[in-house]
């Protein structure tokens, strides 16, 4: 029986996503829950696991190509009589090039496999008539070369003109992304040009006339709209307070020190990330979000504190779960693992949803200060500039102390200045007297 494997929903309706890597080729036996794919969403970066025992017999897209969600991927022969299910609406895939085959479609939970179930069959007879060829179906070659970049065309027909065959849709999407069909030899069959040939001709950057294209797509393009949402749907408010921070660098210096804290890399961020909880505590209001539909504004009892970073597919805020309830070492071990997973970009959808607050640390740049936008759905958001060693009046005396400057930005229809302001100085106050947390905890 030939089986299909159709892209999953993988986080909280996408729509689409990025083959990044095959774990397998043509010809490989593999077992229910085994990856097989690597692919990137608007969201994440997952493995994806096989839901059935069998052998590879086609990869049915190529890596670097847009897949949409429902879209079949690989093909796997495990045994039994063949089945046919109708095309997928997909545009630009029609009926008669589609693959004879059982499809099943499972909506897969990050970290727990494949849900069995099958969401749809219908069986008909297929004797008496070839199996159809598959849509841009990659030739049993190792998987782990990389794909090559469509051929350029070949000459003009002998009256001037090239003949290119594409369906409707792959000439809007070639029409939408200035692509040139002519200079495309496609991979589809009898040579058509295919919606995957579009893709990984256009999703290379691409160098002419002194101007460099790099598509924007995956997480990048989430975070771009996200951030255009926020900062044009919450009204945003920054307030800056720099401080002394000398008392807070010295506990960092003896909790690192300290038996307990062995082997755990101490940085002052772990000082920052307690005092805002502790902060927050005393604020809850900050830890909100608006809901304009209901016209209420919901609380959370709960901090999903979120903590931006960097990574080579763009800025993600991977959030700890229930931060309140962690001791000082817990969290250090949560925001190691935190930014260990986000480099190694295995950070999941779980891990960057649900976020009620975060701090964006600016200063592992040598960056002061700045104005950082809101995550969507969160009411504030802590940038933590660099500590540098600065002249600081102490006692009436100019002495050298280590400084730092803390940025809030909230949304102004939660937060006014006064609860922006107060939740800003204990903060402050909490890094500037570490001892400010046995009176404001």
């Amino acid at each position: 029986m030939l089986k299909q494997f159709n892209f999953p929903d993988v986080g909280e309706g996408l729509t689409e996503g990025e083959i990044l890597k095959w774990l397998v080729k043509p010809g490989d036996t593999v077992s229910d829950g085994q990856p097989i794919v690597e692919v990137e969403t608007a969201k994440a970066a997952v493995e994806l696991p096989c839901p059935f025992d069998g052998v590879v017999t086609e990869l049915l897209a190529a890596e670097g190509a847009t897949v949409n969600v429902g879209a079949p991927i690989v093909s796997v022969e495990t045994g039994g009589e063949v089945a046919e299910l109708p095309a997928p609406s997909e545009p630009g895939v029609s009926a008669n090039l589609m693959p004879v085959a059982e499809t099943e479609h499972h909506a897969v939970l990050v970290g727990s496999g494949v849900k069995p179930g099958r969401t749809a069959r219908r069986t008909r007879k297929s004797a008496g008539r070839p199996a159809p060829t598959p849509i841009a179906a990659i030739p049993p070659s190792p998987v782990s070369a990389a794909t090559p970049a469509p051929r350029l065309a070949s000459a003009p027909a002998t009256n001037g003109t090239v003949h290119v065959l594409a369906k409707p849709p792959v000439r809007k999407l070639a029409k939408d992304r200035g692509v040139d069909l002519t200079r495309l030899v496609g991979t589809g069959p009898q040579g058509t040009v295919t919606r995957a040939d579009i893709e990984a001709y256009t999703e290379k950057p691409t160098t002419t006339g002194g101007e460099q294209r790099i598509p924007v797509k995956g997480i990048r393009k989430q975070v771009a709209q996200a951030m255009v949402t926020s900062a044009f749907t919450a009204p945003h408010v920054t307030e800056f307070l720099t401080i002394d921070i000398t008392p807070a660098m010295q506990l960092r210096d003896r909790i690192a020190a300290s038996r307990e804290f062995a082997g755990v890399k101490v940085s002052p961020l772990l000082l920052v990330v307690k005092a805002l909880l502790i902060a927050v505590r005393r604020h809850p209001m900050v830890n909100s979000t608006w809901d304009g539909d209901a016209g209420e504004i919901v609380v959370k009892d709960y901090v999903n504190l979120g903590i931006a970073a960097a990574t080579e597919r763009g800025l993600i805020v991977p959030n700890i779960k229930d931060a309140q309830t962690l001791s000082l070492r817990q969290l250090a071990d949560a925001l190691a693992e935190l930014v260990e997973t986000a480099r190694a970009g295995k950070s999941t959808p779980a891990d960057l949803t649900g976020g009620t607050i975060s701090i964006t640390n600016v200063g592992v740049f040598g960056v002061d200060a700045g104005t950082p936008i809101l995550p969507p759905g969160e009411t504030a958001i802590l940038a933590f500039g660099a500590v540098r060693e600065m002249p600081w009046v102490v006692d009436g005396q100019i002495v050298p102390r280590q400084v730092s400057t803390l940025a809030l930005s909230f949304d102004h229809r939660i937060v006014d200045g006064q609860l922006g302001s107060e939740f800003l100085a204990d903060i402050g106050a909490l890094l500037s007297d570490p001892g400010m947390a046995l009176a404001l905890g």
